[in-house]
């Protein structure tokens, strides 16, 4: 289900490919919803535009959708509300001025296990693009023009869905900000910021948000002719093919990952997928060359150490390649997640076996390696469970405090303001502290790649434990496991102990 609020006089703009003319915005945007799964269409307008024109061919591609005249904000938000509750399915709101690939829609809308998301890309705030933050893939701070964000990262791009497990959160959310609307509540929120709002109440209230990043794509909103003429014909200016395989491969990985194993694992996702190979079955190839890192590190020779090193950093890049197929042939279910989360601890622990036997194997003490072994396996599973647990703990307080609680706050950052500006704000905090050095070093700078190594994430374990392995032996690889553990572990803590309270 699509609700698309054609409620800005941008819905109605002409648009043109440069060789030709096909009609509106609108039409442009429910013509690309017809080739997604979406099977019907809720177009909201205002009273003096509902002879809209444009479904004679919505009508005849067979579509089933309808036109709903709407007097203001308050009452765009009922009508999402009332959508939420009587759909059995996902419900995608989306601004009728959006100019986007299609290939960036279906990102989110033909994503398979259709989850709550919003499409989000960086690029400074402006009043068509409001700031978010994210962390970790998912939405945790949203805003419009009279929500606060501190320490964007971001901007949304006008496109949410909300799955449904989430539809009955949409639809108390969506009527809370009706009655804050219609009691001029919500400050100079503007009637074309339904999505924004929507974005911004479900965050507050705990929901998981992912954040779906177009990557090289084209999407966002405008509100202009010459900007809408713009934003056409930079759309082909991009490959689309090239693109959806730029969007398989995640762009917020470790610093391994990103630059010793998804710079060239990428050239691998079309001939996996000529071949007609699962995700689920790259996953099992993976735990085969795991098995077999394991096997030699368990002969304890060098040639043993290097062999079984190579073999451990092949089993990682398929590890990586079974994500990037995935995304690519859009093909996700719930086994091959867990499979993927299941497989990760085996083979990582089948190593730790083999290494430790390949140790005791010779003229050294045995109890010494076993004993670095096992803490280093009951290390590790500690530190999942801190990262796992938190996540629901976080969510059940916001849901908790609920919509209400979290009282809505003027604008402290001008729209013409970049992201950088609320890095100015706030001393002391360890959030503070972190998010200021990102500020410093920007997108992509020391401090971003330092703290994604010092958390000591699956890529670095796995070079950790390579390098090591090859060039020195099992003790001192268990032993830098273990002292980089520990660190990776009060940092992660004492993080989430400074978000539980902030």
């Amino acid at each position: 289900m699509a609700v698309v609020l054609a409620t800005s006089p941008a819905a109605g703009l002409p648009w043109s490919d440069g060789a030709r003319s096909d009609g509106s915005l609108l039409e442009r945007l429910t013509a690309q919803l017809l080739t997604l799964p979406v099977r019907e269409v809720l177009v909201v307008v205002r009273s003096q535009d509902a002879q809209a024109g444009g479904w004679e061919k919505a009508a005849a591609s067979g579509t089933r959708h309808q036109i709903c005249v709407s007097d203001g904000l308050a009452e765009d938000l009922r009508i999402v509300a009332k959508t939420a509750r009587a759909s059995t399915s996902p419900v995608a709101v989306l601004a009728a001025d959006v100019v986007a690939h299609t290939e960036a829609l279906s990102l989110l809308l033909e994503h398979p296990a259709r989850p709550t998301g919003a499409i989000v890309a960086t690029g400074d705030p402006a009043p068509l693009r409001p700031p978010v933050r994210t962390e970790w893939g998912r939405v945790v701070s949203a805003g419009t023009s009279f929500h606060e964000v501190e320490w964007a990262n971001g901007t949304f791009r006008g496109v949410l869905q909300v799955g449904e497990a989430h539809l009955a959160g949409l639809a108390d959310i969506a009527e809370d900000l009706a009655d804050l609307a219609q009691r001029r509540h919500l400050g100079r929120v503007g009637d074309g910021e339904v999505p924004e709002l929507l974005l911004t109440g479900l965050v507050r209230a705990g929901v998981q948000v992912h954040a779906v990043t177009p990557g090289t794509l084209h999407c966002g909103r405008v509100g202009t002719r010459p900007a809408a003429e713009r934003a056409v014909r930079e759309l082909a200016d991009v490959d689309e093919a090239q693109a959806r395989l730029d969007a398989a491969v995640k762009s917020d990985d470790g610093f391994f990952t990103t630059h010793c194993v998804s710079s060239w694992s990428r050239h691998l996702i079309r001939p996996a997928a000529r071949l007609g190979l699962t995700p689920n079955t790259v996953t099992g190839i993976s735990v085969g060359f795991a098995a077999i890192a394991a096997i030699w590190f368990s002969d304890g020779r060098r040639a043993g150490l290097v062999v079984g090193a190579v073999a451990l950093y092949l089993s990682f890049v398929l590890d990586c390649l079974d994500g990037q197929l995935a995304r690519y042939t859009r093909r996700f279910s719930p086994l091959g997640g867990w499979l993927d989360a299941i497989c990760d601890r085996l083979k990582e622990y089948l190593v730790y076996v083999g290494l430790a036997a390949g140790y005791a194997a010779g003229p050294r003490e045995p109890w010494e390696i076993w004993a670095l072994a096992a803490g280093a396996m009951i290390l590790q599973t500690i530190r999942h469970m801190v990262d796992f647990s938190f996540a629901g703990a976080m969510a059940d307080r916001a849901r908790a405090a609920g919509l209400r609680a979290a009282a809505p706050r003027s604008m402290a950052v001008p729209w013409d303001e970049a992201p950088a500006a609320a890095a100015a704000k706030g001393t002391g905090s360890v959030l503070a502290l972190s998010r200021r050095l990102d500020a410093l070093s920007g997108a992509r700078g020391v401090a971003y790649w330092a703290k994604k190594m010092i958390v000591l994430p699956i890529g670095e374990r796995m070079a950790l434990i390579s390098v090591t392995a090859a060039l020195f032996d099992a003790r001192v690889t268990f032993l830098a496991l273990l002292g980089w553990g520990v660190v990776a572990l009060a940092y992660t803590a004492a993080g989430r102990m400074a978000r539980s309270f902030a």
